[in-house]
């Protein structure tokens, strides 16, 4: 039977639950690549058909924090953030409403989108001050794999 999915909408391909494979920081400045949260990230990411986005990355190999130190470490190994998100040409468009950190609330995280046949999904945001990094401008490159349970 052939592939159904190029006859489906961009909208209607993004819809679903997808499990995290790879985050990379492009250094604007050197154009250097560097996988921060490691070889094998933990993250989900789940788009609604009725236009709920959530998505949570952490970084593989974390511990539970101790004090204050390991507390704020723990929160600059992660990135999590929900909106209502929308479709635009080949980006996506999420609305936040609640995030890991707090300067993202209110503002819309714009990501150009691709697929690699039905199952592997690439977003990579603009370049940005990244408020994990204190600042420092990278262009964030993250691949999901569907993960829908049926």
């Amino acid at each position: 039977m052939p592939d159904q999915a190029p006859s489906r909408s961009p909208a209607e391909r993004i819809v679903g639950t997808w499990k995290l494979r790879t985050v990379v920081y492009e250094d604007q400045a050197t154009k250097e690549r560097s996988p921060v949260y490691g070889a094998h990230p933990v993250g989900y990411q789940l788009a609604t058909p009725r236009g709920r986005w959530i998505a949570v990355m952490t970084a593989e190999g974390r511990k539970v924090p101790q004090n204050d130190d390991e507390r704020a470490l723990a929160l600059r190994s992660m990135i999590a953030y929900t909106g209502r998100y929308r479709v635009a040409d080949s980006r996506i468009i999420v609305k936040v409403e609640a995030a890991w950190q707090q300067s993202w609330v209110g503002t819309e995280q714009i990501r150009a989108f691709r697929f690699e046949g039905d199952n592997i999904l690439h977003l990579e945001g603009p370049p940005m001050p990244h408020p994990n990094l204190l600042g420092k401008v990278v262009r964030v490159i993250v691949t999901w794999e569907r993960d829908d349970i049926d």
